[in-house]
Order: structure tokens, then sequence, then C-alpha cells
């Protein structure tokens, strides 16, 4: 018996709705999202069958983290001109896209040690490590470090890009202004400091923070961004977590391709804190 509506043969269907067919003059999908260039961007190396997997993994990575620098760049600007409502969207929607990416590992973690050791020596000296996107990220996050300039120095459009990162105040630099503006006791070493430098914590600064959280009915938006931040650094960890525990699955121990020790680089990564005072408060609380 035909499930189709009023016996409607399956062909029949698009005809039915009227879907358009013809795109000999009008853009289609395809068109629209330059599927041709992005479907054949995947040039595998080696004859083994998971270099696919592998670097469909890595290139998807790289669209999100776009569309990630996208929206974190355009919170930083809304946060410095005091627009918090648009800016809390796109920082949640920071925190679901590394969540995406957080999953994005357990496709990766299908591979196993013998599959990515056939793939490996065609990597050469390739390494995420050498990310501009990811690196831009981290800048914007503040956990600026002058030495990951010099994966980029080949290739001068893309050092630009990161040291124009590393160089402009992060988000957390913008959020503490912004508390400054509202009459909150952060010190000036905190608000007009060299935005290269890696950011020291401050007892002033959880304080300023403690006093929006004691009395978040008169500081509610920045409340809100305390929260917004506290998600945002929640994420960005578990998708650093999910990465070691991937790496140490599929190589164990062995020093990564980008001449870091692999999992014992990333595991220190992991203690990297981002938005120290907003962890701390929680304690006086």
């Amino acid at each position: 018996m035909s499930t189709c509506p009023h016996n409607s043969k399956p062909e029949d269907i698009v005809h039915e709705e009227g879907a358009q067919l013809d795109f000999s003059r009008d853009m289609s999908y395809g068109d629209y999202l330059n599927l041709d260039a992005i479907l054949n961007a995947q040039k595998p190396l080696s004859p083994a069958h998971d270099e696919l997997l592998f670097i469909v993994q890595h290139q998807t990575s790289e669209l999100w983290m776009k569309l990630m620098l996208h929206e974190l760049h355009a919170a930083i600007r809304l946060i410095a001109a005091d627009e918090l409502q648009p800016a809390f969207k796109m920082l949640a929607r920071v925190s679901k896209i590394m969540e995406q990416l957080v999953h994005a590992w357990d496709v990766l973690a299908t591979m196993t040690p013998p599959e990515y050791s056939a793939i490996r020596p065609y990597l050469a000296q390739s390494s995420g490590f050498q990310s501009h996107q990811y690196r831009c990220i981290e800048f914007a996050m503040g956990n600026k470090n002058a030495a990951m300039l010099k994966p980029h120095q080949h290739n001068a459009e893309r050092l630009a890009v990161v040291r124009a990162a590393y160089e402009a105040p992060s988000l957390y630099d913008e959020a503490l202004r912004l508390l400054a503006r509202r009459g909150l006791a952060v010190p000036q070493s905190h608000t007009q400091r060299d935005w290269t430098q890696a950011y020291e914590a401050s007892d002033e600064v959880e304080q300023a923070w403690l006093q929006v959280y004691r009395h978040p009915k008169d500081h509610w938006d920045l409340y809100q961004l305390g929260e917004e931040l506290t998600d945002l650094e929640d994420a960005f960890r578990l998708w650093r977590f999910r990465h070691v525990t991937t790496v140490e699955r599929v190589i164990g121990f062995k020093r990564g391709t980008g001449g870091t020790g692999g999992v014992s680089y990333l595991r220190k990564m992991l203690d990297v804190v981002l938005f120290p005072e907003i962890w701390r408060l929680r304690t006086e609380l």
C-alpha cells in the first residue's frame, strides 16, 4: 500500500509540490554554498582509507572556528559599546559551537592507533598547533603568548590577522572595562594595560565581581555577563579536555607532529584559567 497522500507516486510528489527543478539560470543550493570548492578541498596524501576522516574532522573544525571568531569579535565590539543583550546571544552561540566541537572529537576517536600510524608520516610537521584561527580564539579569550606568533611568520597575511588578535583587548579585558565604566572599582592596571601581556588575576577585580554577584538585582546585566563568561570557559575547558583524551587514545604519549610533547603539552593547557576572578569568587560567596 502506498504511504503517499492521495495515492501519489513518489516521483510525482515534487511536481505536485511545485518544486523548482531547473537551475540553469538560477542560483542553486550548491552554488550558494560553493559546494564544488568545499567538497573538492579534501586531498588525501596517503593510500589509507582513514585519512579522509582526519581531513574532514579538521576542516569542519576550522569552519566552526571561523563562525566562532565571527561571533566573538562581534560580542567584544558590543561589550565595548555597552550593548550587552545582543552580545549575550553571541557568547551563548560560541559556547554552543564549542559543544559541537567537543562532540566532533567523538568521531575522530573512532580512528585507532594503527589507522593513525598509517597516515602520520604523510602529515610531516603539520599540526593543529599551527591553526591560526585557534590561536586567534585563544587570544580573543585572553590567553596571550608572543611565541604563538612565530608559526605564522612565513605567511604575512596570516601573521597580520594573528598579530591583530594578539594586540587587541580580549573579551575579558573589555568586560573589566565595562565594570569600571559602571562605577565598580576595577584598577587602572586592568583597564589600561598592555593588551599583549598575559592576564594576571587581581584581588581588586575579584572584589568588583563579588559586588556584582552579591547584589545581582542592582547589576543584573553584569551578573548575566559573568555567567555567560563562566559558560564560555566551561565549554572551552571541555573542548580542550576532549582534545587531550582523543589524542592520548589515538597516539598515546608520542610527540605531536608540530614538535610539542603532544598529550603532555595539551594537559598543561588544561591548567590555563581565562577568567580567574569569576571562578575564585564562588569560594567567597
